[in-house]
């Protein structure tokens, strides 16, 4: 009755779906390592938000520094001078509503005298034109104390990696905050990484508006797309029993209506 399997439609149907199995089996495991991936990064940002501050210079202490990925977010405070003479703006970037504008980064010379560090002040509107430099909150003069979240250098290749960073910009205009970057572009010695601003002490007048705390309670739909996977595994080989069963009760009765009838009365002649 299943002969029919053996033909090359059949053994084609077979070998798809063979493929498909594994296909789709090891499709589930990556989003199953996604879930896992965004659930350890949502405990790291939550630990690292509600650590105790600590100096920026001691887990960023040389220029050039990577900041390590179990150090991202870490609350941090530095106390020093606006060095507004480099300040820059960094282009494309959102606010809480999702309007693009500017993120203002001024770096800050440690009282310490251990360097300067990136400080990203906040977000503000943008310019009438793409080549105009926004208008600016003047940053704190005088010695101020800052509070802040730890960030890694961004690059084309990293976590924002959807920037193409670009050349020919208007001055003093980036993409990215990038120490590396900006310490061949000025000549100054950054830290590693830079500081992604939430407080000031004394609190200006007027500022940028605050980047957000990152949303930290969100794990994604990788779970159920996992899920979504692996039942799609176990409708493989049963939807390709049933098209095979509905081929074989199909040919049962074009062969049963092919046949001659046997059992006609007898003519009387």
């Amino acid at each position: 009755m299943y002969r029919f399997l053996l033909t090359r439609q059949w053994l084609i149907t077979i070998l798809i779906a063979l493929l498909l199995i594994p296909a789709t089996i090891e499709l589930g495991f990556w989003q199953l390592h996604r879930h896992q991936a965004r659930v350890a990064r949502n405990e790291l940002i939550g630990q690292a938000l509600t650590a105790a501050p600590v100096p920026y210079d001691t887990l960023s202490a040389a220029p050039g520094r990577a900041v390590p990925k179990d150090l991202v977010w870490r609350a941090v405070t530095a106390t020093g001078q606006y060095d507004p003479a480099h300040e820059f703006v960094v282009r494309k970037r959102t606010d809480s509503s999702g309007t693009i504008g500017y993120f203002v980064v001024t770096p800050l010379k440690l009282s310490d005298g251990k360097g300067s560090v990136l400080v990203n002040r906040g977000w503000v509107a943008s310019a009438a034109t793409a080549t105009e430099y926004p208008a600016v909150p003047a940053a704190p003069t005088g010695e101020v104390t800052l509070t802040g979240r730890l960030r890694p250098d961004e690059t084309t290749g990293g976590s924002e990696g959807f920037v193409k960073d670009r050349a020919g910009l208007p001055d003093r205009q980036f993409n990215l905050i990038n120490t590396a970057q900006q310490t061949k572009e000025t000549g100054t010695d950054l830290l590693g990484g830079y500081l992604e601003l939430t407080g000031t002490n004394p609190a200006p007048a007027d500022q940028p508006q605050l980047v957000p705390e990152p949303n930290h309670s969100d794990i994604g739909p990788h779970m159920a797309y996992a899920v979504q996977w692996w039942l799609f595994t176990g409708m493989i080989p049963v939807g390709v029993w049933v098209l095979a069963r509905r081929e074989a009760k199909d040919r049962a009765k074009q062969a049963a209506e092919a046949e001659p009838e046997t059992d006609a009365e007898p003519v009387t002649v």
